[in-house]
């Protein structure tokens, strides 16, 4: 830690983690709450990454940054409870593709809404151009952060 930053200062992967971590127990809360309460975090990662016309499995063990053979345990449970299915690829018939469901689908608006309530909370809590200015940082920091950006 370099000598001008107090040793009880949190870390900037801390600072970011929190606020996020905040962001999703809501945003899970909400979600029992509506009914759909069997969604882990982890199940969640890899749901969010599925492409509007479906993806392979691949393609989400890599953008989730986590092995096939995880990636198609949390698919497997996902499909249990209906939130995604798993369909022929019409580009590749030896392949599948993972595909959000109906019910599936019900949870993003509500994954949403609650999104926008906490930024704008946040936004009130820093002000309009603090905000602005750390959504511009953040997407900034994807250019070498993110490698599906």
């Amino acid at each position: 830690m370099p000598e001008d930053v107090p040793a009880d200062e949190l870390n900037i992967g801390l600072l970011l983690y929190i606020p996020y971590r905040a962001l999703e127990e809501r945003v899970f809360a909400a979600l029992a709450e509506a009914g759909y309460g069997d969604v882990t975090p982890a199940q969640a990662r890899v749901f969010q990454r599925i492409g509007p016309n479906g993806s392979r499995l691949t393609d989400l063990a890599a953008a989730a940054q986590i092995t096939k053979q995880t990636a198609g345990f949390l698919v497997d449970r996902l499909e249990r409870a209906r939130y995604v299915e798993r369909i022929p690829d019409p580009t590749d018939a030896r392949a599948r593709l993972v595909r959000v469901t109906e019910r599936g689908a019900a949870t993003i608006p509500i994954g949403a809404r609650v999104i926008a309530e906490i930024e704008a909370e946040w936004a009130a809590h820093l002000g309009q151009r603090r905000m602005a200015q750390l959504r511009a940082a953040l997407t900034r920091l994807r250019e070498i952060t993110d490698p599906y950006r």
